[in-house]
C-alpha cells in the first residue's frame, strides 16, 4: 500500500471522511504530530501542535478545493511523515540550540499543507462541508491519540523516554521512505 491515502476511495459523505485518515500517511503524521507536541513543547503549549496541523489543513484543503495543487503532493506527503520521524528525534536529544518552537511548528504547518491539498482536491460533487466535517474530526481525534501516547511516553518511561522517542522517530522516517518508495 502507497503513500496515497488520499485516492481510490470514496469522498461521498461525512462517514467517508471519518474513515479517510485512516491511510498509513495520514494515520503516522498524525500521531507523531500529537507525540511531538507533547516531547518538544513546553507542557502548557503541547496544544499548539494539533491545533496548527488542523487549522493548516482547513485552510490547504478549502485551497486544494478550488483547483490548487503542486507537484509530486503524494511524494512529498509520504515524506512528511519522515520529517515528523526526525523532528522526534530532534525532541529525543535536542541539539545545544533546540528547535526553536516558531520554526517546528511551521513544519507542522507546511506538512499540514500538503495533506489539506490533498484532501481538498477530492472534494466530492456532493459537497466539500461532510466529508471535511469527517476528516478534521479523526485527524483531532488522531492528534489526540498521539498526545496521549507522548504523555504516557514520559509518565511511565520517565528515564528511558529519550531513547524510544529517537527509535520511535527513527521509525516514522523509516516508515515514511518506505511510503515513498512505494510511489
Amino acid at each position: 500500500m502507497g503513500a496515497s491515502a488520499h485516492t481510490g476511495h470514496g469522498t461521498h459523505s461525512l462517514m467517508e471522511g471519518l474513515a479517510h485518515p485512516f491511510g498509513p500517511d495520514h494515520l503516522l503524521a498524525m500521531l507523531a504530530v500529537g507525540v511531538w507536541s507533547v516531547s518538544a513543547l513546553p507542557a502548557n503549549k503541547a496544544w499548539q501542535g494539533p491545533a496548527t496541523f488542523l487549522l493548516a489543513l482547513v485552510l490547504s484543503a478549502i485551497v486544494g478545493a478550488s483547483g490548487l495543487t503542486v507537484p509530486f503532493l503524494e511524494h512529498a506527503i509520504a515524506l512528511s511523515v519522515s520529517l515528523f520521524g526526525l523532528m522526534l528525534m530532534v525532541a529525543a536529544k535536542p541539539l545545544a540550540l533546540p528547535m526553536p518552537t516558531a520554526f517546528g511548528l511551521g513544519l507542522v504547518a507546511v506538512a499540514a499543507s500538503l495533506h489539506g491539498l490533498a484532501h481538498g482536491a477530492e472534494t466530492p460533487a456532493s459537497g466539500f462541508a461532510g466529508y471535511a466535517a469527517g476528516f478534521v474530526l479523526t485527524t483531532a481525534l488522531l492528534h489526540a491519540g498521539g498526545v496521549l501516547a507522548g504523555l504516557g511516553l514520559r509518565r511511565w518511561l520517565a528515564e528511558r523516554s529519550t531513547p524510544v522517542l529517537a527509535a520511535l522517530g527513527g521509525g516514522l522516517g523509516l516508515a515514511g521512505m518506505y511510503l515513498f518508495s512505494q510511489l
